[in-house]
């Protein structure tokens, strides 16, 4: 599979950093960031590579040639003119006739690219483009997909928003060779807004949602926060092809105020210290799980597109204050039966409902989790029971005091002794 790595932008809001060099070769630790790119990719397999330059492009080329001293292939497309984010695609309608892996110049990542590509192949979309949660959902643009994974909707930057699942363009897309006949002369275009944005309404666009490590190089503190992650290997230890830790959180009473059966999305509200905590997860490399039962489907009193609205406003809240959620596995389920209203499909004995673990399982195979290194927390039974069922280290918040379980007052308490043990 050819990859192409566009590589020409100028970084003005990065320039106060080093503006000697173009973006792609500002140096993390003595090396370009696009040589952290390169090798990425080449330890995968994927070494036939196009770069395409432009500004200062000339740097680019002299410091890598034709790749051979990095053990891959490169070649150039140059920009004579700016031709945006997309344009220079063009020039590629002859040579590409595969899949192919379209990424930013300037982003440090690490990605099982086979199974994003496998995932891509089994969409049959024309793009795939790679969404994650970020700690600045407010500023970035937001994807929202379908129970299909089909894009149905991107929110700009300076479109209205009010609750939104935080989920961003990551900068990695996979793309059909259909993607050429979108390109019928040589013009300065956009890739999101000109190319890609338009696919939605033939659903021509689908997403594949990773937690792995994906971050830009767009502003100082980013490059800041990126050389701190390479050094402490949080960068390569993200990759799904590695194992993974987790801390699983209860929802209702353990990250927002409990006030019973949850129906009305105004009663949401967070628990202090509740984005600390979760922005600490963040941090620390485990990923944050929301593992929730959720009845009030099965009884008939919220559908599940209410469901993820509240889903929605605990993420958007959280990502107010630089903190995400990785994933929400909910159990719409309840066993008994013979109630008003009720919604018969859901009243069944299942495997995902707490005490059972079978949230924390379908969780664990999606994201190669190892179970006994990750944690359950929550505040009731249930909870501590899943946890020890799956294998997992527990520990309580709130006023249940549970025999042989540690409690803490607060979520942000728990997290802090948690992670104090790695």
């Amino acid at each position: 599979m050819k990859i192409v790595i566009m590589a020409g932008g100028k970084g003005t809001r990065i320039a106060q950093v080093n503006a000697t060099v173009p973006k792609p070769m500002i140096p993390i630790e003595g090396k370009p960031i696009l040589e952290y790119q390169i090798e990425t990719l080449k330890n995968q397999g994927y070494t036939d590579i196009i770069l395409i330059v432009g500004h200062m492009g000339n740097v680019i080329q002299e410091y890598f040639g034709d790749g051979a001293e990095f053990g891959v292939q490169i070649s150039y497309i140059i920009e004579e003119q700016p031709l945006g984010t997309a344009g220079a695609l063009y020039f590629l309608k002859d040579e590409i006739k595969d899949d192919f892996l379209l990424l930013n110049g300037d982003i440090i990542f690490d990605v099982n690219i086979q199974k994003f590509l496998e995932y891509h192949c089994k969409q049959g979309t024309v793009a795939t483009i790679l969404t994650h949660p970020n700690s600045h959902p407010y500023d970035s643009g937001i994807i929202i997909a379908d129970e299909k994974k089909r894009v149905i909707n991107w929110l700009h930057k300076e479109d209205e928003r009010l609750w939104y699942k935080n989920r961003v363009n990551a900068g990695l897309h996979m793309l059909s060779p259909r993607i050429f006949d979108l390109f019928t002369e040589v013009k300065k275009c956009d890739l999101d807004r000109d190319i890609l944005k338009p696919l939605i309404k033939d659903r021509e666009l689908s997403v594949y949602d990773s937690p792995e490590y994906i971050k830009d190089m767009g502003t100082p503190d980013r490059y800041y926060a990126v050389i701190e992650d390479i050094k402490s290997g949080k960068v390569s230890a993200k990759n799904l092809k590695n194992k993974q830790k987790a801390i699983f959180l209860d929802r209702d009473g353990t990250i927002n105020k409990y006030v019973g059966f949850l129906t009305d999305i105004n009663e949401f509200e967070l628990l202090d210290g509740v984005a600390d905590a979760i922005q600490m997860i963040n941090e620390s490399g485990y990923l944050a799980i929301v593992v929730t039962n959720q009845p009030v489907i099965a009884r008939g009193e919220v559908s599940v597109g209410e469901l993820q609205e509240i889903h929605n406003k605990m993420e958007t809240l959280l990502g107010q204050s630089g903190a995400y959620i990785d994933d929400i596995f909910y159990c719409p389920h309840h066993p008994h039966k013979g109630y008003e209203g009720e919604r018969p499909e859901y009243k069944i004995e299942c495997e995902c409902r707490k005490p059972k673990p079978g949230m924390l399982f379908a969780a664990a195979e999606k994201y190669n989790i190892d179970l006994r290194e990750s944690w359950m927390i929550g505040d009731g039974e249930n909870d501590i029971e899943a946890g020890r069922n799956a294998g997992c280290k527990v520990c309580s918040v709130g006023n249940v005091e549970i025999e042989n379980v540690p409690r803490y007052d607060s979520l942000l308490e728990c997290i802090k002794t948690v992670l104090e043990k790695r």
